[in-house]
């Protein structure tokens, strides 16, 4: 069932990485652990698909939703890091059409005050990004920019992946590949040739809580703020979008990366060679907390990367950053141990922030320490 290595010290991530599958708890899943850049841990076991015929493989791809926001936040980090972007100018040094005073920083800490457009955008918007960056450069901010933070779930993507593209004149996929992923089987946007090799994503079981779940909020109030910066345009919602060809091959940058749980580890784990130690601590030191209007739960972000909360932890040490996905999917460095984390799955949990199944498996790995 469970195939890989793992270094007989962190032999209790194995055990709990093989119970999520005894559990029913997972279909498909892998987890990989790199520490002062060695690999350690690199497990993987389940099904790619919901017929059961295709066994996760060493290489098998998947989306990781919102787990791609730390690799578009890298990428931006490294553009401070070569001279070519400065975090408190405003974006309309590098991007005149958007204003309101937001800088770059209000960008990655979730403070800008665009998570959403307000008017109704067609289904095919969400693969047009001119007509995307467009419309929230035309956007009033819901809040002033800076007085307040909410999740800009889907629009982190485009305004941030905008700056990185007019700041470097290349695309955040481009970008990515060549300067921070650097070989590494992460993608933003991507051919069909690596098409074989994702897995297919399968809704998991509904929670027996009697509160509702962020999707479930979403359908509940479909003219709200919160709906909207999930649901407009509405297509990313839409049965059959997420994992199509034309998904595939956009370059969405909050929302479709697609990586195996060892390239998410190894990227985690050389940002000490990515990034100066400046960087490092900006990326994990708290901008933002308490209530977030979009998601209407406590969150902590640093610049471009969440963090830990109660429940919620990356790890006991102070300063480590990263971000989870939709669905369960995760990663994470930690500066103090110079650790990287990844996790990947096919069975879609209902979390708002940190799955369960990751949870566990990040309270096992620092068990080892």
């Amino acid at each position: 069932m469970i195939d890989g290595e793992c270094d007989p010290r962190f032999a209790r991530v194995r055990e709990v990485f093989a119970e999520s599958f005894s559990s029913k708890l997972a279909l498909g899943a892998a987890v990989a652990v790199v520490v002062d850049g060695r690999p350690v841990v690199d497990l993987w076991g389940g099904v790619a698909d919901g017929a059961r015929q295709r066994k996760w493989q060493r290489d098998t791809l998947v989306n990781v939703f919102s787990t791609t926001k730390g690799f578009t936040a890298l990428c931006a980090h490294r553009l401070v890091d070569q001279g070519l972007l400065d975090l408190e100018a405003p974006v309309a040094r590098y991007w005149p059409e958007l204003g309101h005073g937001i800088t770059v920083a209000m960008l990655l800490d979730h403070t800008a005050g665009l998570p959403a457009v307000r008017a109704p955008l067609p289904p095919e918007a969400l693969f047009d990004w001119a007509a995307m960056t467009g419309a929230l450069a035309a956007e009033t901010p819901w809040w002033e920019p800076g007085t307040a933070h909410g999740y800009h779930a889907v629009t982190f993507g485009w305004l941030l992946g905008e700056v990185i593209r007019r700041v470097s004149g290349r695309t955040v996929g481009q970008y990515l590949r060549e300067e921070v992923a650097r070989g590494l089987d992460l993608h933003v946007g991507f051919h069909p040739e690596l098409d074989a090799r994702c897995a297919e994503l399968k809704t998991g079981p509904r929670p027996t809580t009697p509160e509702p779940t962020l999707l479930e909020r979403i359908m509940m109030e479909p003219a709200s703020m919160t709906a909207r910066a999930f649901a407009n345009p509405p297509s990313l919602l839409m049965p059959g979008t997420v994992g199509s060809r034309a998904f595939r091959a956009a370059e969405l940058p909050s929302v479709n990366g697609h990586a195996t749980a060892r390239a998410i580890a190894s990227l985690y784990g050389s940002v000490h060679e990515l990034l100066s130690r400046e960087s490092i601590a900006r990326a994990g030191s708290e901008r933002v907390s308490g209530r977030d209007l979009v998601l209407d739960v406590p969150t902590r972000f640093g610049l471009g990367f969440m963090l830990s909360q109660p429940g919620e932890s990356f790890g006991p040490n102070e300063g480590s950053f990263g971000h989870p996905g939709m669905g369960g999917s995760v990663g994470f460095y930690d500066p103090v141990a110079r650790l990287g984390f990844g996790y990947t799955m096919n069975r879609m949990g209902t979390a708002t922030l940190l799955d369960p199944r990751a949870r566990a498996l990040i309270d096992a790995l620092y068990a080892c320490f």
